[in-house]
C-alpha cells in the first residue's frame, strides 16, 4: 500500500534537523541522478543541501539511508530557500511513500525526537 503525505499548512510536521548530513541520492526525470546531504527531515518532506538547485515543482525519486532501512519516495522539490556560490538549500515534499519506507521514516523520525528531547546533537526547526 502507498503512503501519501498531507501537509496541513495549519499545523505543520515538526522538522528535525541534523547536525551530521546524511547522503541523499535523487533520481530527475528517470535517469539522471544528482547527489546531495539531508539538511532537515520531517513526516512530510525535507530540506537538502545541492550543488546547484532544481526546478521547482520538478518530481524526483529521493533515497536515503537510515538505521531503519533506506527511506525511497516519489517527492516534488520546492522553491530554494538559500542560494550560495557553493551551493543551495531546497526544500521537498514527499509525494508518496510505500509501506515500507514510511515505517522506516516514522522510525527514524521517532528516533531523532528522543535524540532532541535527550539533547543529544540535534536541533528541533
Amino acid at each position: 500500500m502507498t503512503y501519501f503525505p498531507q501537509p496541513n499548512p495549519a499545523q505543520p510536521a515538526p522538522r528535525l534537523k541534523l547536525d551530521d548530513a546524511v547522503p541523499v541520492t535523487i533520481r530527475v526525470a528517470g535517469t539522471t541522478s544528482v547527489r546531495g546531504k539531508l539538511h532537515e527531515l520531517s513526516a512530510t518532506g525535507g530540506l537538502l543541501v545541492l550543488a546547484k538547485p532544481l526546478d521547482k515543482g520538478e518530481f524526483v525519486e529521493i533515497a536515503f539511508p537510515t538505521n531503519s532501512g533506506v527511506v525511497q519516495s516519489m517527492a516534488e522539490i520546492l522553491e530554494p530557500k538559500v542560494k550560495t556560490s557553493s551551493g543551495c538549500l531546497q526544500p521537498f515534499r514527499f509525494i508518496a511513500l510505500d509501506d515500507e519506507a514510511s515505517n522506516s521514516l516514522q522510525m527514524v523520525l521517532e528516533s531523532l525526537q528522543d535524540r532532541v528531547t535527550a539533547g543529544r546533537g540535534l536541533r528541533r526547526g
